[in-house]
């Protein structure tokens, strides 16, 4: 998430430093979406007091708030929305695990915020709850909206009432329970009951069950609602199948449809109370979190990242991107052109450009200080950590971070061993699955998904992968534009090399006049008007 905390401890939702915040710039709104990842969430909207107006959920989170920054959204938007983006002063995100995950939280943090601008879930009304009290002697599951002190169990809530309703449908008929409302079955007139009859209850009003038989049965159904018996929901699975095999459509289409009901209803989600809610990012607290997931001796301040965008054989491209204190570090930024590496090889470019980027500073290195260089003992890592109190420019990074998995990871550990630099931490994030690759483990390590550390490591990923794609697409734009001198007449590959290597690109040669053109090796008077000629025309 992006932007300041949550401020919980602020009821009334108003800024106190209210003419700091008046006279503050506005943020690239625009810039921020590039570090939104495409996963579901929820967003808040702030206005200039930074006060929440707008609070809603996503599947996808940067095509959902991208989409608000779209010239074309507030020329087709109502008053109401019109209104909102004109108020719209900056926004902050947070992902969640799921989408039944952000419709809890964004109900939760509406009703915390109260925005001006949102309709739905500004009432009193909660989600649904499962309540059940093993302490009854029959106990029974009932749906609630508030939990209380009572000694009984809550399973939710529950984001998808129709969902729940159908599971307690299923559950009442697989596990027996019963569905009458004394606290003692048969203490009023259960004749009124068929349940037993049909075979959906296992009928304890009429002695039929014992009390422990039937205490029994509802802990199974416990451990359902937990999501930890995933037996039964495998067993609808495989009724589902043999109906279609018997060609009975309608059966499995009815067993589908409740198989996802149930899906939904035991899927593991977080309850966000109020000492919960999430914050937006902690930079310094996502740096001791990364420590202590990584066990290192100390927060890692400065972290370099690659990344290889082979999009294309026409350019492999690479860049790295510098974090200082768990945020960007644009003046640290890099960017390469992979030179010895023919086609597609990812492990390959990833040698090169580590290679590339730390002999480079191992060179600075030397030339900040050469009479120490000359005749040091020490290795490079210790020698260039005591230089580095002399010159910012020659440090290395606390942490290297090298986007992928164990291939591109074993590639990097081999050029930082041939450079002396083999003590230097580094790991690999690859990621399907978000694994971290350590050198030497045979095991991934995997973070919480609400983890702090894998959010910090996300962030820097996701800003190497932006800027190596935005650095491929300026190259195949270059070449699009250079093509054009493929087609003028007497511009021969070579007179058009000179061309470049003399301009830099073909705007510039558009800009010259034709004596500046000639003044190029190779080209003469005439060949020059007609290249001022041609590129004046197209």
């Amino acid at each position: 998430m992006r932007g300041g905390r949550f401020r919980l401890n602020n009821p009334s939702n108003q800024s106190l430093a209210v003419p700091d915040l008046l006279h503050r710039e506005k943020p690239d709104l625009k810039g921020k979406i590039h570090d939104v990842p495409h996963k579901p969430g929820v967003y808040l909207m702030r206005d200039r007091l930074n006060r929440v107006i707008y609070v809603g959920k996503a599947r996808n989170l940067r095509k959902r708030v991208g989409q608000y920054f779209m010239a074309s959204r507030k020329l087709a938007a109502d008053l109401k929305t019109r209104a909102l983006l004109e108020s719209v002063w900056d926004f902050e995100y947070h992902t969640v695990r799921s989408e039944p995950e952000a419709l809890l939280l964004e109900g939760k943090l509406i009703k915390e915020f109260r925005p001006r601008y949102n309709i739905s879930f500004r009432d009193d009304k909660k989600f649904l709850l499962v309540k059940v009290n093993l302490n009854d002697p029959f106990p029974r599951f009932v749906l609630t909206r508030f939990k209380k002190d009572d000694g009984a169990r809550y399973f939710g809530p529950f984001a998808h009432s129709g969902a729940l309703r159908t599971t307690l449908n299923w559950m009442k008929k697989k596990f027996g329970l019963r569905s009458c409302r004394p606290q003692v079955p048969g203490e009023l007139d259960y004749k009124h009951c068929l349940d037993h009859i049909i075979r959906n209850c296992s009928a304890p009003c009429i002695l039929k069950i014992s009390a422990e038989d039937y205490r029994g049965r509802v802990l199974a159904a416990c451990e359902f609602l937990e999501g930890r018996s995933q037996e039964m929901v495998l067993a609808v699975q495989d009724e589902m199948r043999k109906a279609a095999e018997k060609l009975d459509f309608e059966r499995a289409a009815a067993l589908r449809d409740m198989l996802e009901d149930l899906r939904q209803t035991t899927r593991p989600m977080r309850r966000f109370t109020r000492h919960s809610l999430p914050s937006t990012v902690d930079p310094a607290a996502d740096l001791q979190a990364l420590q202590d997931a990584l066990g290192l001796p100390h927060p890692p301040f400065v972290m370099e990242c690659f990344d290889i965008s082979n999009i294309s054989t026409t350019h492999v491209v690479a860049s790295m991107v510098n974090f200082a204190g768990g945020v960007p570090d644009k003046s640290g930024y890099r960017r390469y052109r992979i030179r010895t590496v023919p086609g597609q090889d990812d492990f390959a470019s990833m040698a090169e450009v580590v290679r590339r980027r730390y002999s480079r500073v191992l060179l600075e290195g030397r030339a900040a200080c050469p009479a120490d260089a000359e005749f040091s003992q020490e290795n490079p890592a210790e020698s260039l950590q005591r230089l580095a109190k002399k010159s910012a420019s020659v440090r290395l990074p606390d942490l290297i971070i090298v986007d992928g998995g164990k291939g591109q990871l074993s590639s990097a550990c081999r050029e930082l061993q041939r450079l002396g630099l083999h003590e230097l931490p580094i790991i690999g994030l690859a990621k399907e699955n978000e694994e971290i690759h350590r050198p030497g483990r045979h095991l991934p390590l995997e973070l919480p998904e609400d983890s702090g550390a894998l959010r910090l490591l996300q962030r820097i990923r996701d800003e190497a992968h932006r800027f190596a794609n935005s650095f491929h697409q300026l190259l195949m734009k270059r070449r699009v534009a250079e093509s054009i001198l493929d087609d003028c007449p007497g511009v021969s590959e070579n007179r058009k090399q000179l061309l470049l290597r003399r301009f830099g690109s073909v705007e510039r040669i558009r800009r010259a006049t034709p004596e500046e053109i000639a003044a190029t090796e190779g080209i003469g008077q005439k060949l020059a008007e007609q290249v001022a000629a041609y590129l004046r025309e197209h």
